[in-house]
């Protein structure tokens, strides 16, 4: 399962950026998000590196969506 397929299954909208095709979001990734990984989820202000259900689930719950 991708983090994708993760938050579609269960009908929570998501913006998808793309690092190969948008310079800025590659900045904004290593810079911003202090990440060189992707996936790289943020939810509220919480940063996910990788895809991990059982994080993605309390930072949702944190946001209470």
């Amino acid at each position: 399962m991708t983090p994708r397929e993760f938050l579609s299954s269960r009908g929570i909208p998501f913006e998808e950026k793309n690092i190969r095709s948008d310079a800025e979001t590659l900045r904004e990734l290593v810079e911003d998000l202090g990440s060189r990984a992707t996936p790289t989820v943020v939810i509220g202000d919480r940063v996910v590196i990788g895809f991990d259900p059982v994080e993605y689930y309390a930072a949702l719950r944190s946001i209470q969506l």
